[in-house]
């Protein structure tokens, strides 16, 4: 059986010698998920390297930019038709500085060249997605030792500039809350007010009065008042409420 080490070598070189990619440009999504009243995303940790980044890759010569971004999305999580939004283009001259490409070959003994496009400098499309927690497994591939979520404000080393993409996502997912995309995505499909207004304060990261917040979300018309959930308990028992969809 092949070890994870010789796995890697061999991905890297296919990856390396690869004719069908476009040079220079890259997908990274930001997947968010919502747990225990915790914001996290999903993060992959490289072989060999104290390191973390966003799941990504490259993008063949024959694929749409979004395809390249569901097809990443999918590898992480084995999950089809989730929500997915392009929210910004990454493009500083000294974004990946810090090449980890160039690490793992120099760490594999592998030979190439330095005009060779792995090593140059890249423009990455940046790529929001958000998934209900309960839902999601998560898979890493030969690049990497382990895939887990972390609190969005705890973020371990990252590579390239990977901290100011979930910077990025964070405040698109902050500025577009209110068009019910991210509460629908990121709660189960039924939930009580208590759950949506925790998870509003979680992304926001701010309290919020009860009535002005339950007054708020019922005027949008948005939701739909199912039964109430009885768990046992002397408090009175809160409705479950799901989205209306469109």
């Amino acid at each position: 059986m092949k070890t994870d080490h010789n796995k890697s070598i061999e991905s890297l070189k296919e990856l390396i010698d690869s004719k069908n990619l476009i040079p220079n440009v890259s997908v990274d999504c930001t997947i968010f998920g919502f747990h225990d009243n915790i914001l996290k995303v999903l993060l992959l940790k490289y072989h060999d390297l104290n390191l973390y980044s966003l799941p990504g890759g490259f993008v063949f010569i024959d694929e749409d930019l979004r395809a390249a971004a569901e097809r990443v999305l999918y590898e992480r999580t084995h999950l089809k038709g989730l929500f997915l939004e392009q929210f910004h283009t990454f493009g500083r001259v000294n974004r990946t500085e810090n090449n980890v490409h160039k690490t793992l070959i120099n760490n594999k003994g592998l030979d190439v060249p330095m005009d060779h496009w792995i090593l140059q400098r890249f423009i990455t499309v940046g790529y929001c997605s958000l998934i209900d927690f309960s839902l999601a497994d998560t898979f890493p591939d030969a690049f990497n030792e382990s895939c887990a979520w972390f609190e969005v404000n705890k973020l371990p080393e990252m590579a390239f500039d990977h901290d100011r993409i979930i910077a990025e996502g964070l405040n698109h997912l902050r500025k577009n809350i209110d068009t019910q995309i991210a509460a629908s995505n990121l709660l189960p499909e039924k939930f009580t007010m208590k759950d949506l207004q925790c998870l509003y304060e979680t992304i926001l990261g701010e309290k919020l009065r009860r009535n002005n917040f339950q007054r708020k979300i019922l005027s949008t018309n948005s939701l739909e008042r199912m039964e109430k959930l009885y768990d046992g308990s002397a408090n009175k028992a809160p409705y479950l409420y799901r989205f209306i969809k469109n």
